[in-house]
């Protein structure tokens, strides 16, 4: 769906050549839409040797094993996020390490996903019977003869073959970047 209407002050929007581009702008006063985005993440949790994968209970994917994840909230940090749909979907706690991979996939709303290595902190996997109807460790001898999802054989193989241990968690971060999740090499 197109923007039509500014969200500030509900004016039409027009097209305005700004930087060089054509953008939806609103006609009235200074917003411009700079088009339609979302941000998802997911989690590669390792326990003893094996992965957390959760099987999906509804569209898309239903049916196929995947890594926890799922979609950031406006005024949530991307670790929050993380750690929350780990929660939510498995009922495991688990901490970020690191961010193992990125897939950006331009489309009508283009979707950012950003793939966290995750340390085990505790829980046993218990799917929430909502987005997910089974969870639970499994090795990559057991993962080979599950229906797991492409990108999910994709990322567990980023993982297992991965020589350093790619964007890792900030963890002293300074004050006045307090709000910021922050990640160095």
């Amino acid at each position: 769906m197109e923007a039509k209407y500014c969200l500030l002050c509900g004016h039409p929007l027009v097209e305005k050549v700004i930087d060089g581009d054509p953008r939806q702008a609103c006609s009235a006063c200074s917003y411009v839409h700079w088009g339609n985005y979302s941000v998802g993440v997911g989690a590669l949790v390792i326990k003893e040797g094996k992965l957390l994968l959760v099987r999906r209970a509804q569209e898309p994917g239903k049916g196929y094993w995947t890594n926890p994840g799922g979609y950031i909230e406006q005024h949530e940090l991307i670790d929050e996020t993380v750690r929350r749909e780990v929660r939510e979907e498995s009922g495991v706690d688990a901490r970020v390490t690191g961010i193992v991979a990125v897939r950006d996939q331009p489309r009508a709303i283009h979707n950012l996903y950003i793939a966290f290595a995750m340390e085990y902190i505790g829980g046993e996997p218990t799917p929430d019977h909502a987005e997910v109807d089974a969870a639970g460790f499994f090795s990559l001898e057991e993962m080979a003869t599950m229906n797991v999802a492409d990108f999910t054989r994709w990322l567990v193989d980023v993982a297992v073959r991965a020589q350093d241990s790619g964007l890792t968690a900030e963890r002293e971060v300074p004050a006045s970047l307090s709000k910021y999740g922050l990640y160095r090499v």
